[in-house]
């Protein structure tokens, strides 16, 4: 059946049960081509990729690749106070009678191992079009795997183009997860409620109970829930080809995911941050620089972002950024760039996705260090 829209806003709508033909194909490799409305396929072994043209009779073709998908035809002309077209999105647990290979969900809020859920995305946007690019993150107050979630949908906007907005209306603004978030709550059978960020975001990476700390706080959600998936994917109104899901990871032993590891974790976040992010200084260096700042910290860690921008006139093939801790601080975990360590002397190189920026373009790095935030180190950046 139908996920019911009843209002003119924004929430994803997961459509793709077994009545209504979504049928996984074998683990997509290279490019796989999806348009019809509900096909379906697996990625590496462990999410769902879903073409979920649920809105519209309009065409959608999305391409999948070993990390996530691409719109690669979108012919939506959709009112933008209405319903969107579809939500092509990858996901991880269950969807309807449809869970990806070898999920721990549904897993009640009160499980030991739910703050540990973590998450990871990350996104290229077309400059056309009318969409939204978000999290949908379903909550039941029963180990749902079938049917409509009534309990809660947590959206996460880490972007929108064009005048769409969120179910209900705008109740507050708060900091969580390293950015700034206008907070919407509205009621459409179930509570939906959506952080907007404030300024728009390619990469993610964040703890599932961080905003869902912050649901229950408002009286939207309970702890005596099951959370049953975690989706991300886009919502567009007008066109949509163009947009592309580069990346999604989920993780559930409490490390941040990472598509291409380079050390195993030693000690994984066991608290809530207890600072808001502070940004370090610019330096540049040959054509670049590199913005460093805590977006996370508990007793013996914290959790850290590097953002890389190319300064110079010219395209960048690749870049370095190294920096010395000056209080025995160590990495134990990285993702979007190869992190070595020396002693003090931390090394961090770029992956074949994010090696190329055009002038003035940039891209983020993050990691999992032990020991204190501070004092914190200056990078430095090299290009060539």
């Amino acid at each position: 059946m139908k996920r019911l829209r009843v209002t003119a806003a924004a929430t994803s709508v997961l459509l793709a049960s077994a009545a209504l033909g979504l049928s996984l194909s074998e683990s997509a490799s290279a490019a796989t081509s999806i348009c019809s409305k509900w096909g379906a396929t697996t990625i590496q072994g462990k999410y769902v990729v879903m073409n979920n043209l649920w809105g519209a009779e309009t065409a959608q073709c999305i391409d999948v690749t070993d990390t996530g998908f691409k719109i690669t035809k979108a012919d939506h002309n959709k009112a933008t106070n209405g319903a969107p077209a579809s939500y092509p999105a990858a996901y991880y647990g269950c969807h309807y009678k449809n869970c990806s290979p070898n999920t721990i969900l549904p897993m009640p809020v009160s499980d030991s191992r739910f703050p540990k859920i973590t998450t990871t995305s990350s996104m290229a946007y077309p400059s056309a079009g009318t969409w939204d690019a978000a999290y949908d993150i379903w909550f039941d107050p029963t180990a749902r795997k079938d049917g409509q979630n009534t309990g809660a949908e947590l959206m996460v906007w880490m972007n929108h183009q064009g005048p769409v907005q969120p179910s209900g209306s705008k109740v507050a603004t708060v900091n969580l997860a390293g950015g700034t978030w206008d907070v919407w709550y509205g009621n459409i059978g179930w509570n939906v409620i959506s952080y907007v960020r404030t300024s728009a975001a390619t990469d993610m990476n964040f703890a599932v109970k961080t905003f869902f700390d912050d649901v229950v706080k408002r009286g939207y959600g309970q702890n005596s829930w099951y959370m049953t998936s975690i989706q991300v994917g886009f919502e567009p109104w007008i066109g949509g080809a163009g947009l592309d899901l580069k990346s999604f990871t989920v993780n559930t032993d409490g490390t941040v995911p990472t598509i291409t590891p380079t050390e195993e974790p030693t000690e994984e976040p066991t608290e809530e941050p207890t600072e808001e992010p502070t940004d370090e200084p610019t330096v540049p260096s040959d054509g670049c620089s590199a913005v460093y700042k805590v977006t996370n910290q508990w007793a013996g860690g914290f959790q850290g972002e590097v953002t890389v921008t190319n300064d110079s006139a010219a395209r960048i093939n690749d870049w370095t950024v190294t920096w010395t801790w000056g209080g025995g601080q160590k990495v134990s975990q990285a993702w979007n760039a190869t992190v070595t360590s020396q002693g003090s002397n931390v090394t961090a190189r770029s992956l074949s996705h994010n090696s190329g920026l055009a002038a003035g373009t940039g891209t983020s790095f993050g990691f999992i260090g032990s020991g204190d935030a501070s004092p914190a180190p200056s990078p430095v950046c090299a290009a060539s």
